[in-house]
């Protein structure tokens, strides 16, 4: 069974039009052109769409229920078009928990003032590769490593590790920074999909904390301002997403995030020279 989206516009035009004769004009076609093709659309569905009356057309029982799926689809159809005209002029960065931290309103502002025909958008989403793989993005911020059989990557700077905790916590309230050693007797939230926090953090320790999961940032946050537990992340993660009841320290043993970004091998979008460039400026200044 085979459609194509010239029958279903000339069908809904007709259908709104009420008319083959003003469909035809609104179409720039020839009226037998508007009622071959809409003859074509109804062989394919196996029913009449549209029966002609003495003031034009009117939908059928059939056409009723065709028409709506149709005006969806010339939607849908519609926004794919838009998509492919305005990809090239917009250049989609993604992010998982955190974009760049205190870094990221400055890029977006410094962007804008010196990219006209390229506008920077933020996307976030919740994936190991921050939505690349899924096609949300063109280029990803990520904080782990990344599959190098399917991406590019490069790694654009470094943020210290900290240690996210319940802002009353009675022992470490009043801690300027803290050690893995220390941490590693406390119960330790994650993120095993998108966190950069494992037990490898503690490979060589006398030992390592307990782990619980948590599913994204808000509920990492969650469980850390109830005392559930504690957790470490990247620094970009305080200034993205402060939380009353959360305290952030450094963690002064702590292994450095590399922050990376990638892209598909075979994509390389229009801005991603200028867009590393950028980010690495802005990381080599901190």
């Amino acid at each position: 069974m085979e459609w194509s989206l010239r029958e279903l516009r000339f069908f809904v035009t007709a259908a709104e039009a009420g008319s083959f004769t003003d469909a035809a004009a609104q179409l720039y076609v020839s009226q037998a052109a508007v009622s071959r093709t809409i003859a074509g659309l109804e062989k394919t569905v196996g029913d009449r769409l549209l029966r002609r009356v003495p003031r034009g057309c009117e939908l059928t029982i059939t056409g009723q229920q065709v028409l709506p799926h149709a005006r969806r689809v010339l939607s849908e159809a519609e926004r794919f078009t838009e998509f492919l005209t305005s990809r090239h002029g917009v250049l989609r960065l993604g992010y998982a928990w955190a974009a760049l931290g205190r870094h990221t309103a400055r890029l977006q502002r410094e962007w804008a003032q010196r990219h006209d025909a390229i506008e920077l958008q933020l996307v976030r989403h919740n994936s190991p590769t921050a939505g690349l793989a899924e096609g949300r993005c063109d280029v990803a911020i990520v904080r782990r490593p990344v599959d190098e059989k399917r991406f590019d990557s490069l790694v654009v700077g470094l943020e210290r590790r900290l240690v996210a905790f319940a802002s009353d916590d009675p022992q470490w309230s009043r801690r300027r920074r803290l050690s893995m050693a220390e941490i590693a007797d406390r119960t330790v939230i994650i993120d095993p999909r998108v966190g950069t926090t494992s037990s490898q953090l503690w490979s060589g320790a006398e030992h390592s904390p307990r782990f619980i999961e948590s599913t994204d940032v808000d509920s990492w946050l969650d469980a850390i301002a109830a005392g559930r537990g504690v957790g470490t992340t990247a620094e970009a993660t305080a200034h993205h997403h402060p939380r009353p009841g959360v305290t952030y320290r450094p963690i002064k043993d702590g292994p450095r995030i590399p922050v990376t970004l990638a892209w598909w091998h075979d994509h390389h979008p229009n801005g991603l020279g200028d867009l590393v460039d950028a980010i690495t400026q802005l990381y080599a200044g901190a």
